[in-house]
This record gives structure tokens, sequence and C-alpha cells, in this order.
């Protein structure tokens, strides 16, 4: 059971025991002259209801925050990284159903986004949008083709990280830059074999997604195609990075 449903079927409850209490059994503990004989269920239920209506609203409307658990989004985003993402970036939807009610946007290429993993929809990923529907998407030694068109890169030097993000360094920094002008940095590792694959065409209604750290990201080159229902929201910020410590470089950074 997934924490958002938790979290719908404990707001109801203590939500439908605030509303019967306040209608049904307070009135009546009223008129037996005993308001102050308040079972203990009632009075926390009370009391939390619009916490967790809150919490709710926020996480499920708003904002919600994420961990980033691997090193997939190197450089980009590092283990230990606590992400918050615009959950109304791509349309307003109803928590658990995931149905959209208020559309808003669209993805555009170049977008770190969270989103449900199409083979186990109870895991979370976080990638960045390459092919967006009707794409042409291929990927040979280590260079992204777009509609037949090749997404220029640029060496930027060598990567040095510190505590888990160690294991990249030496790894090259790239600059990666799309027609509309969105320009990333990327992580290339010339120890391993190149994740190649040959031509595929993003179907309507989904998006193709890759790992910026482009040989140790396990993404739409394996897996297939993202459904536009999966989209959790777009990556913006990061608040802190936990990795061993707290690092305060890391506070406040912007996700591009």
């Amino acid at each position: 059971m997934s924490f958002e449903l938790i979290l719908v079927i404990v707001t109801a409850v203590t939500g439908v025991i605030t509303y019967v209490d306040r209608v049904v059994w307070r009135p009546k503990r009223l008129s037996a002259m005993m308001p102050d004989k308040e079972p203990m269920l009632i009075e926390y239920a009370r009391s939390l209801f619009p916490v967790f209506l809150v919490v709710l609203v926020l996480r499920s409307f708003i904002i919600e925050p994420f961990r980033i658990p691997s090193g997939s989004m190197y450089p980009t985003l590092q283990i230990g990284d606590f992400i918050v993402v615009n959950k109304f970036a791509y349309g307003v939807k109803l928590p658990v159903l995931q149905t959209k009610i208020i559309p808003t946007s669209e993805p555009e290429r170049g977008d770190v986004v969270v989103f449900r993993y199409p083979n186990d929809p109870d895991v979370d990923y976080i990638k960045r949008v390459i092919g967006l529907p009707g794409d042409k998407i291929t990927y040979v030694d280590r260079t992204l083709f777009i509609n037949g068109k090749v997404v220029p890169q640029k060496f930027i030097g060598k990567y040095h990280g510190t505590e888990s993000s160690a294991v990249m360094n030496g790894a090259s920094v790239v600059e990666e830059t799309f027609d509309d002008g969105n320009v990333h940095n990327i992580l290339l590792d010339m120890d391993k074999s190149s994740r190649n694959m040959d031509t595929v065409t993003v179907p309507e209604g989904h998006y193709f997604m890759m790992g910026d750290n482009r040989d140790h990201s396990n993404d739409s080159r394996f897996w297939g195609f993202v459904p536009e229902k999966n989209l959790k929201g777009k990556a913006f910020g990061i608040w802190m990075n936990w990795d061993h410590k707290l690092h305060l470089n890391r506070l406040g950074t912007g996700i591009h």
C-alpha cells in the first residue's frame, strides 16, 4: 500500500470522525451535561485531521519532497539530495487515482521529472525528458540523435565528486544542448561500453526518459516509454543533501 493511499485513508477516517462528533456525538454529550467526557479517539481525530488534510493537499496538488537514492542523475543530482517537485506542472491530478482534473502544461524536452516506474508503479523514478510524443530517438556511441539530428555535445572537464559521488571521479562532464536551447550537463564513463539503442518512435501520450549519468542509468533505453498518467511532477530545487553528513553547498540549488 502506497504512502499516498495511506494518507488519503487516514485523512478520510479522521475527517469522518470529526464530522460525526460535531453533528451527533458532541450534541449528545452536551445534552447529557458531560462536555468533558470526550473519548480519546475523538480528541486525536479532531486534532490530527487538519494536519493530515494540509499534508494531503500540499503533497497531492502543490509540492512533494523526494530523496535521491542513486547516482543515475549525476552530475545534476547526487545521492542524498532532497528535492522538491512541482505537482501541478503537468496538470492537477486526483490523489491515488491520478486522474487529471485540471490541465496546465505539457512536459518539455529537458525537464527533470519524477514519475512512477512503468514496470512497478509503486516505485518512483527521476530522469530527464529526452523524447516527446512523435519523436524518433537514437543513441549510438554516446551520441544522442533526436529526429535524425545530432544533439551537440561539448566537453567540460573531468568529474570530481565527494562521498558517494566519488565513485564517478574521472568520468567526463559533457554539456548537451537541445534545439530549443535547453542546456544541461551529462556524465559519460569512457571505461564502460556505450549503452546503444536503435531508433525508436515515442508513442502519443508517452515520453522517453534518460538519466544524465548515461552509462549508469536504468532508463527508457531498457524498459521503454513512460505514459503521461505516470508523471508526478517537475523537479525544480534541492533543499538539502545528506550523504554521510550534511552538505550545505547543495542547499537551495536549482535543477536544470
